[in-house]
């Protein structure tokens, strides 16, 4: 399943991408993420709790920064998670680019592509893909606040 998402933010694209690459602190602004710990400069973990359609999952899994280049603006990053209880995983590459629109606005646009696996897929496309987008509207939403708080 792919999935794209942008925003526009009212900040300086280089502030932006200083949040943006704090995988601690920007995890924090997508909904049910708990506990995300560096294992080392790429890499990180953490488990997200979420609700698809009648179903609580709560993803155990690990993040790895695989690609940033601040003057382009783009990283990329891999997502493996799974619910040892439901019976099911997710695995996810996200490309990120940072454009800057004007000396304090900053446009992002995140590309998903996820695969859903075992009990988690069942419930099919549409109620996957509708949650995905609310969490991801959500995620910039609250990218939003973080950036230009304070």
């Amino acid at each position: 399943m792919n999935f794209e998402h942008s925003a526009t933010i009212a900040a300086p694209k280089a502030k932006v991408w200083d949040f943006l690459m704090d995988v601690p602190r920007v995890s924090q602004c997508v909904p049910g993420v708990q506990d995300v710990k560096p294992l080392d400069a790429d890499n990180f973990e953490g488990t997200l709790k979420i609700r698809v359609g009648p179903i609580s999952l709560s993803l155990v899994g690990k993040i790895t920064m695989e690609q940033r280049d601040a003057s382009a603006g783009k990283a990329e990053m891999v997502a493996q998670a799974s619910d040892r209880k439901v019976g099911g995983a997710v695995q996810a590459k996200m490309g990120m680019q940072l454009d800057e629109l004007g000396p304090s606005e900053s446009k992002l646009t995140i590309s998903t592509n996820a695969n859903v696996m075992g009990k988690i897929g069942e419930f099919g496309q549409p109620v996957i893909r509708k949650k995905a987008e609310q969490m991801m509207a959500e995620f910039t939403e609250n990218v939003k606040k973080q950036v230009t708080a304070g």
